[in-house]
């Protein structure tokens, strides 16, 4: 017999087998010797009163399991159908390992450097301030979410299969535990070599990866792409590219509007980093002061409307630090990271307002990069404030509230340094607005909140892409050019690794189909 139940499990019994066990067998009415095992399907937290564990389980009585191979076997591909992705992120290494299960051969090309030189360029931002345009946070093997966080909850459940881009996750050496959590997490610690496992299955199936590449051209014959330029003089010749930029490559948007390859503007959101004491927000989560260990640091997500205009958080990383996530010289931009233990003494979350055409007016005759143009404005302001570097302007929560340039600032996770700025007298107003009234509310909905303990930090500005690229919703193609697939977060069809990870796979489906018409 196999039956699927619910448990509460307080924390102190939550690696307790024995216990597990006895109380399976109550719920089921069987002696516990009968149960031949337990299997987790779900876990989360309840945290409305004394937080506790509910768990999903599959109970085998008098019956054994049968083991399931969910690993994908990746075989070698011949080469004689080919397709090129601009861009090594979620986004273009799902893609990637789709063709190969197409078995079409995957031509990546990655502008940033592989995941183990990179950190040599992350250590730069951090630590002289030195950005380099190419390979940074936001741009390299993995993309943002490599060295950003890991965070692995979505919402685009019905875009494709969520349990497979997981355990394509887990056969690559990612922690079994993101197949059962409500919110998986990774940790940067661990991305790196989960991101390595799979160039290995890429390359060893016969793939290909350049990194230090560039796209500076697409090659284009009546509106049916041909190929890419990179560096400025290497061709690499292909029917179909799937371009997986991520939504930090202006250079990409700017190329496709020199091309006539149409763009659009989208809506958007924008504001600050808000950092927390991370025992506070455990405390206002768990409702008490006493933390156990064995709970996850508490995490918490925030929204409401004020004005029509939507304000809340994102991105939350609790235990976690704020970076440097600048793309180019003269920009200051910060977002957030936890490494798998999430046990730095800091809580920091995104907190923005939702941004459109009306917010950015003032800089219509710069369409379809209107929107781009407020963006960059706000990141420059930042780098301004912060003097003139990655150090980030600052401000306490309540001084920020209050309209006074705060004289002193709480201890932070951020590595370049915060530096006090009157963020009340100098972002855009909208945003002022729509920040001060929803701190006010989200005080309200969680007490202790609203504290000069906590304050906003830099400028929040990449939550997701200016611009969309229009596609057609069936095939998948870009609406003007043959063979040219916008993809992920950059395509603006994605937010976040995992819904990234599907939009590739789907797109390589629809390459897949494009090529078997030919």
């Amino acid at each position: 017999m196999k039956k699927q139940i619910e448990l509460e499990i307080f924390p102190n019994n939550i690696d307790n087998r024995d216990f597990i066990k006895t109380l399976a067998a109550k719920k089921l009415d069987v002696n516990p010797k009968e149960i031949s095992a337990i299997i987790p399907i779900r876990r989360s937290i309840d945290a409305r009163k004394r937080p506790l564990y509910k768990v999903l389980v599959e109970v085998y009585v008098n019956q054994q399991p049968r083991e399931l191979n969910t690993s994908i076997e990746y075989k070698p591909v011949s080469g004689s159908k080919k397709a090129i992705i601009v861009g090594f992120g979620p986004g273009g290494m799902y893609a990637a390992l789709r063709l190969i299960e197409w078995g079409i051969k995957p031509i990546i090309i990655e502008r940033g450097k592989n995941v183990r030189d990179r950190r040599f360029d992350l250590k730069a931002i951090q630590q002289d301030h030195i950005v380099n345009p190419d390979s940074n946070y936001c741009f390299g093997e993995g993309g943002a979410g490599t060295y950003s966080d890991g965070k692995l909850y979505t919402r685009s459940t019905k875009r494709g299969d969520v349990d497979k881009t997981l355990n394509i996750l887990v056969q690559h050496g990612a922690d079994p535990d993101i197949l059962i959590d409500s919110h998986p997490h990774i940790g940067s610690n661990n991305l790196p070599k989960v991101v390595t496992a799979i160039r290995e299955t890429i390359l060893k199936c016969g793939g290909e990866i350049h990194f230090e590449s560039k796209v500076t051209d697409l090659l284009l014959t009546d509106y049916k792409i041909k190929g890419v330029v990179v560096n400025g003089e290497k061709e690499f010749l292909a029917d179909s590219v799937i371009l997986a930029t991520g939504h930090s490559a202006k250079d990409i948007y700017r190329l496709l509007h020199k091309k006539d390859i149409l763009i659009e503007q989208k809506p958007f959101a924008m504001g600050v980093r808000i950092e927390h004491p991370q025992a506070l927000i455990n405390e206002i989560q768990y409702h008490s002061k006493d933390y156990d260990v064995r709970l996850p640091a508490a995490s918490y997500n925030l929204a409401c409307e004020i004005g029509n205009r939507g304000v809340y958080s994102f991105c939350m990383c609790p235990g976690g630090i704020i970076v440097p996530s600048a793309t180019a010289p003269g920009e200051q931009v910060v977002n957030g990271m936890s490494i798998s233990r999430r046990d730095s003494p800091f809580a920091n979350a995104g907190f923005v307002v939702s941004v459109d055409e009306g917010d950015w007016k003032q800089y219509k005759s710069a369409a379809p990069f209107a929107g781009l143009k407020l963006q960059e404005e706000v990141e420059k302001l930042a780098f301004e404030l912060g003097g003139n570097s990655q150090t980030a302007p600052a401000q306490k929560l309540t001084d920020f509230v209050e309209g006074k340039l705060s004289t002193s600032l709480n201890p932070t996770s951020y590595i370049p340094g915060i530096v006090s700025a009157p963020l009340h007298e100098r972002y855009p107003k909208f945003m002022v607005k729509g920040l001060r009234e929803a701190l006010k509310v989200f005080g309200n909905k969680m007490k202790g909140y609203y504290t000069e303990e906590a304050q906003l930090i830099g400028a929040e500005t990449r939550t997701s892409s200016p611009i969309r690229i229009p596609r057609d919703k069936k095939t998948l193609m870009h609406v003007q050019v043959a063979g040219l697939f916008p993809c992920g977060e950059g395509a603006g069809y994605a937010g976040g690794i995992v819904s990234a990870a599907i939009d590739g796979e789907n797109c390589a489906n629809g390459v897949a189909g494009f090529l078997n018409k030919k």
